[in-house]
């Protein structure tokens, strides 16, 4: 048993691992299981009991998500879709599994999708990935000249067909419902809930929407068993993680590692510390739309309690790393740009708020802000907050912000006071 099952296959040369490689290494015996030898409660059981939790950013039990899909009627139309969007600035994770690994993502969405007996699935990637796309569309077709997808799978009776889809490029895209609406060919807006995907999601059937690290874990819990995925971490939340780290350090990438790692040890060990001639000044967890950390929280496990309860989220695991030599306004500033830019334009606080965020952070990097400016920008971390907004992009663009304003507000009153930026 592996101790690194998300990447046991992954190549150090950075070429695909082929249908018949996977199947060598033990590939789709978790799928076989499942078709085969499990009832569709019982998967679902298997991964609630596993405390897998959504690998996408939010953290929500995977099984418990899935247990809400209704089953009352047995020929009920189901889908389920992978959300390959990855455009959180930052976030490279999927990446390396979509281009290394893409049988690894099919058998978990067969798993996945015999737990709910959906017969449809779509995986849906960043217009972006052109050699993901490439290396998956091969995949799917080797999986269904091996009768691993399509008319009864393995010789089951169970079928499912699983299709590629490019997504439109919007950041907005990686929320479940807007990544629905962009599948049905609307406008990526996202949908109000409830009604949730679970009930009604695609074409308004029951549909679950999972990140690909998530479906990953799948064919290893079904084939080793809840017990041992949960004795791969270091918490109670089980597996492992694929943590990333980028910015000024001298060994920026990507590792695979048991959850709870420690800030410091991913900043330190794996990443290598700090480039020489720069120090850390701070760090967003789990890409741009999180709370930044300081030197205070670098003990702090790397899982979704323990960085809940130090004020952040740990997010998609890629942190992005802050030095002494970066402007704290600038660094905010550029993110809220990202995100006023990706903004829908659904809901009136995201669509003019932020905006007006981005503008008045243009003044204060150009020497033109006023007292009053960073009095706004605390009143906007307020009012674009969770409940004031129809999704969470904008909520998200604040974290960010609100932080910075309370590890660095200093550099904030001091780009007013001096009318410039000092570390020009």
């Amino acid at each position: 048993m592996t101790t690194k099952p998300l990447t046991q296959n992954i190549k150090p040369d950075g070429t695909v691992c082929s249908l018949e490689e996977y199947l060598k290494n033990g590939g789709y015996e978790g799928a076989r299981k499942a078709v085969k030898e499990m009832e569709g409660a019982a998967v679902i059981q298997a991964i609630k009991d596993s405390n897998l939790l959504g690998r996408g950013g939010a953290g929500f039990n995977t099984g418990l998500k899935w247990s809400f899909v209704r089953q009352d009627d047995p020929n009920e139309q189901r889908y389920i879709i992978a959300n390959g969007d990855e455009m959180e600035p930052g976030t490279f994770k999927d990446r390396l599994l979509l281009e290394g690994d893409p049988h690894q993502l099919i058998e978990g969405m067969i798993i996945a999708a015999r737990a709910i007996n959906a017969t449809k699935g779509f995986i849906f990637v960043r217009w972006a990935y052109k050699k993901a796309h490439k290396l998956i569309q091969e995949a799917l077709d080797d999986a269904y000249k091996a009768g691993l997808l399509g008319k009864n799978i393995m010789g089951s009776s169970f079928s499912f067909d699983l299709y590629l889809h490019t997504s439109v490029g919007r950041y907005i895209c990686g929320e479940e419902t807007a990544l629905i609406n962009s599948l049905e060919g609307k406008r990526a807006n996202p949908r109000s809930k409830p009604p949730f995907p679970q009930v009604s999601g695609l074409f308004g059937k029951p549909t679950i929407v999972n990140n690909i690290e998530t479906y990953c874990n799948l064919p290893h819990i079904i084939k080793y068993g809840s017990i041992w995925f949960k004795e791969l971490s270091k918490s109670g939340e089980g597996g492992t993680k694929l943590y990333g780290v980028s910015g000024r350090v001298k060994n920026p990438g990507l590792w695979e590692l048991p959850l709870g790692t420690t800030v410091r040890e991913l900043l330190e060990v794996h990443a290598g510390g700090m480039l020489d001639g720069y120090k850390f000044r701070g760090l967003l967890p789990g890409g741009a739309s999180t709370d930044f950390l300081v030197e205070e929280h670098l003990d702090t496990p790397m899982d979704f309690s323990s960085v809940a309860k130090v004020g952040s989220r740990m997010g998609t695991g890629t942190m992005i790393v802050m030095d002494d030599k970066t402007c704290p306004v600038a660094f905010v500033h550029n993110l809220i740009r990202f995100f006023s830019n990706e903004s829908c334009g659904w809901c009136t606080p995201c669509r003019d708020g932020l905006p007006w965020v981005e503008k008045i952070l243009t003044k204060i990097e150009a020497g033109e802000g006023e007292e009053k400016d960073i009095d706004i920008l605390k009143f906007h971390t307020k009012y674009l907050a969770p409940g004031n907004t129809f999704c969470a992009l904008a909520p998200g663009a604040m974290e960010p912000l609100q932080s910075a304003l309370k590890y660095f507000g200093e550099d904030f009153e001091r780009h007013v006071k001096e009318k410039r930026c000092f570390y020009k």
